[in-house]
């Protein structure tokens, strides 16, 4: 019996490692697209307003990101 659950354990937290992986992936290049944003922000010197809108669309976005994560993590 223990033969058996090892390997099946060792399968587990191999496909969550991956899982964790790709995820943890996918927000670092959120986090760097969003970084992105802020320079050329930064750089073009927009109005706060502009900046306002923007910065809700990019939360809009952000915001469905993460509910597509949480669908994939706890399907």
């Amino acid at each position: 019996m223990l033969e058996v659950l090892i390997p099946v354990g060792l399968t587990l937290a191999t496909g969550f490692s991956i899982l964790m992986t790709r995820i943890h992936s996918r927000v670092h290049e959120l986090d760097r697209r969003v970084d992105g944003v802020e320079l050329r922000v930064a750089e073009d010197y927009i109005s706060k307003n502009e900046f306002s809108s923007a910065l809700e669309r990019v939360e809009g976005h952000m915001v469905r990101i993460e509910n597509k994560l949480d669908k994939i993590i706890f399907k």
